[in-house]
């Protein structure tokens, strides 16, 4: 078992409250597993990944990476673990704008006091890997927001990483590069066996991981494994799809077909038509002096009388 996760919590203070982020989350990942993490805003889910990253750390309860409790580690031992044994994936890319592709990736190793000269060859081996053969000595300003991303992936793969944490790698993508980032992760847990925790709101990117933990309210409501989707097996949708799941997409919901639909009996379609033709005709558009006196008209709307009530709602 690569990560164990045993009772974690982490209560924020806000003036004179407290504020529970984590209500005693328990878990455990193998290697090799791709999980996704979603829940609404304020499930706790990006305070758990902070957890496992050692970005922040537990009010109380433990993380267990290949056997060490991060948890006990100071702050120097801590930046040391991080750097050598984990690797991030932010929504934002977080590349350093004066570095090429190249140096961008190598930065974690370079920071542990080792020269361009011993890392570059596999920096380019990895930024290969990703396709982005002809684009190791751009900057990131010469790049695109898919190839930004690809770099920062081979940048998280540059330490051969315990563990690859992502936060919500796709939200600053479109959906077509969206899905070939997604791609790419599903095929490094699948093919090459590295161990991501993606947090994700998105239940499609969610969809491309073998595992699904669902959060509310700081505690995991739900957890469901699953088998990888074949790789290319999401079509792109149209700008004119709504969210979720596309149609097409292997875990979309299949739709209800139309002869399952009862329509209403003729007799009700009457009566409907005939209640309809029995109906008022609707009122013209009046100025505001013209109108009845039955008719409300700003001055006596609920919010205005509210107010002289001593309500400070706004009004219209």
């Amino acid at each position: 078992m690569l990560l164990q996760v045993g009772d974690l919590k982490k209560t924020y203070s806000r003036g004179h409250q407290n504020v529970e982020a984590l209500r005693g989350v328990t878990f455990s990942v193998d290697r090799g597993q791709f999980t996704s993490i979603m829940g609404p805003s304020g499930s706790g889910k990006s305070t758990l990944l902070h957890m496992l990253g050692g970005l922040d750390r537990p009010s109380s309860g433990s993380v267990r990476i290949d056997g060490q409790e991060i948890q006990s580690y100071n702050d120097d031992q801590l930046s040391n673990f991080r750097r050598r044994k984990l690797g991030f994936i932010f929504q934002f890319f977080n590349l350093l704008p004066t570095l090429t592709a190249l140096e961008n990736v190598a930065l974690p190793v370079l920071l542990d006091g080792k020269k361009i000269d011993e890392i570059a060859p596999k920096a380019k081996d990895l930024l290969t890997m990703i396709g982005l053969k002809n684009r190791m000595d751009h900057r990131p300003d010469q790049l695109s927001g898919g190839e930004m991303q690809r770099v920062a992936i081979a940048r998280a793969l540059i330490t051969d990483p315990l563990l690859i944490l992502a936060d919500e790698p796709t939200g600053n993508l479109d959906t077509k590069t969206g899905t070939t980032v997604l791609e790419l992760l599903a095929q490094m847990a699948k093919e090459r066996k590295h161990t991501i925790i993606m947090v994700t709101h998105d239940p499609r990117a969610a969809s491309f991981g073998n595992r699904l933990i669902s959060m509310r309210d700081g505690m995991i409501e739900a957890d469901e494994l699953r088998d990888f989707l074949p790789l290319n097996s999401v079509a792109v949708p149209s700008p004119m799809v709504a969210p979720g799941l596309v149609p097409g997409h292997p875990r979309a919901p299949v739709p209800r077909p139309l002869n399952n639909i009862s329509l209403p009996a003729p007799e009700v379609t009457s009566a409907f038509a005939s209640a309809a033709e029995s109906a008022p005709a609707p009122a013209r558009n009046l100025p505001i002096s013209e109108m009845p006196p039955s008719t409300p008209t700003f001055a006596n709307s609920p919010r205005e009388t509210s107010k002289n009530n001593g309500d400070h709602s706004p009004t219209l």
